[in-house]
């Protein structure tokens, strides 16, 4: 039988990584005290998929995860995979539901992935595994003599080892608020910058207003000083403040940074990708055929919501008040161009309040590989958001948490020599 380890570890944080980290250290041995500020653990988790919770991806391509030091990203994700993750939770009960490589509990409900997670808590709580402190608030956590010494307002618990699982500052309102990175620093580590990431982009056009709620497929290519800098596709959201949607998420993390530095950021959506320019000018051109007496958006029926199109022929400068009939090839070559090139000049991100994650963190240079130890501070740990490290929508954050959360635990426990392509423990 493994040796069981009899440190005392000290969880901070009850989101998707404290609860694995938690879940873990305890089943390798370790007496863990899990800190939690919320009423309940798991609070931001039942947001995650719009309540559907996209727990992990099978598509784990190192391109999906963002961070200034992809290699050990990549070794961390090997030591505990998708394949890994997929185990753990249908271990616990959860039968998958893979749609186009996107996985979810079948039943449809983040609250599934919660309740089950919490579900082992409890039963590790009653085994005097796992000690459980909701409501409470950290103040500080200190290292005196080899011992931590975490300081809440009414207690102050001790332990051999602490794992930071605190997230980031997005989504303040399910109680991330960044106390982690105060507690990373005073501990001696540096912070990377927290800036929001998955989230949508103010615009400074004004013709935004009249594009609130429409929403079309397109190629969104991201310029910083005028270079490209990446390109997402997928349905893009107009709102009244500038640009949604997923794949305008997905590159809002380099914004972000991009904007800190004082760069020029601006956003151009293809919005008709099987054609190019000279294949839809001379679809255009055709069109008139049949569309001769028509005025104004009623031109465009069929291709284009009727709001965007009456953006689109501003932006080319053809009047509303002009017959089809009174085109030029030329007015077709211009609302081709805005079609293929419909831009938008960026100045900001929406705040922390709307973002699912942040971009920086702890650097993972100041880590000891995979174990998601301190180089700086020995017996602390970190595990999630708190790192630098932010994944594409689709699962990967949760991914990352679930990896980063297994082997901090595991580590933390004492158990290093442990195999972790093996979910084997011992109930």
């Amino acid at each position: 039988m493994k040796k069981r380890s009899l440190k005392r570890v000290i969880v901070i944080g009850g989101g998707a990584s404290g609860l694995m980290a938690a879940i873990t250290a305890a089943r390798e041995g370790a007496k863990v005290i899990l800190i939690e500020k919320n009423r309940q653990a798991g609070k931001k988790l039942l947001a995650t998929g719009n309540g559907k919770c996209n727990f992990t991806n099978r598509d784990q391509h190192l391109s999906h995860y963002r961070s200034d030091h992809m290699e050990l990203v990549e070794e961390v994700l090997k030591a505990f995979s998708m394949e890994s993750a997929v185990a753990f939770f249908e271990d616990l009960g959860i039968l998958v539901k893979d749609r186009c490589g996107y996985l979810y509990p079948n039943s449809g409900q983040a609250s599934s992935i919660v309740n089950v997670l919490r579900l082992e808590v409890h039963r590790l709580s009653g085994a005097h595994l796992i000690k459980e402190a909701y409501n409470t608030e950290v103040l500080a956590v200190d290292r005196q003599d080899g011992v931590f010494k975490v300081r809440t307002e009414g207690w102050t618990y001790e332990g051999e080892a602490v794992i930071l699982a605190c997230g980031s500052e997005a989504a303040p309102k399910t109680g991330s608020t960044g106390d982690g990175y105060r507690f990373a620093e005073n501990l001696g580590h540096h912070v990377i910058p927290p800036l929001p990431a998955l989230t949508g982009l103010y615009a400074y056009e004004n013709d935004r207003g009249t594009l609130a709620g429409v929403r079309m497929d397109a190629m969104v290519t991201l310029r910083i000083n005028g270079k490209i800098c990446t390109t997402e596709e997928g349905e893009v959201q107009f709102a009244s403040y500038g640009l949604s949607g997923i794949p305008v998420f997905q590159v809002s993390r380099y914004v972000s940074r991009a904007l800190k530095a004082g760069s020029r950021c601006e956003i151009d959506l293809d919005l008709c990708t099987a054609y190019s320019v000279q294949e839809l000018t001379q679809l255009l051109i055709k069109k008139g055929q049949y569309t001769r007496e028509r005025r104004g958006t009623d031109i465009m029926l069929g291709i284009f919501p009727e709001k965007l199109s009456q953006v689109l022929l501003s932006r080319a400068g053809i009047s509303e008040r002009k017959s089809r009939r009174e085109w030029t090839d030329e007015d077709c070559r211009q609302l081709a161009g805005q079609i293929k090139k419909f831009s938008f000049h960026i100045f900001g991100c929406r705040g922390y309040e709307q973002a699912q994650v942040c971009t920086g963190g702890v650097p993972l240079t100041e880590l000891k590989g995979v174990s998601m130890e301190s180089a700086v501070v020995p017996g602390l740990y970190f595990a999630g958001e708190l790192l630098d490290v932010d994944g594409a929508c689709g699962g990967y954050n949760l991914q990352w948490a679930w990896s980063s959360g297994f082997l901090a635990g595991t580590h933390a426990a004492g158990n290093e020599s442990y195999l972790f392509s093996s979910l084997a423990h011992n109930l």
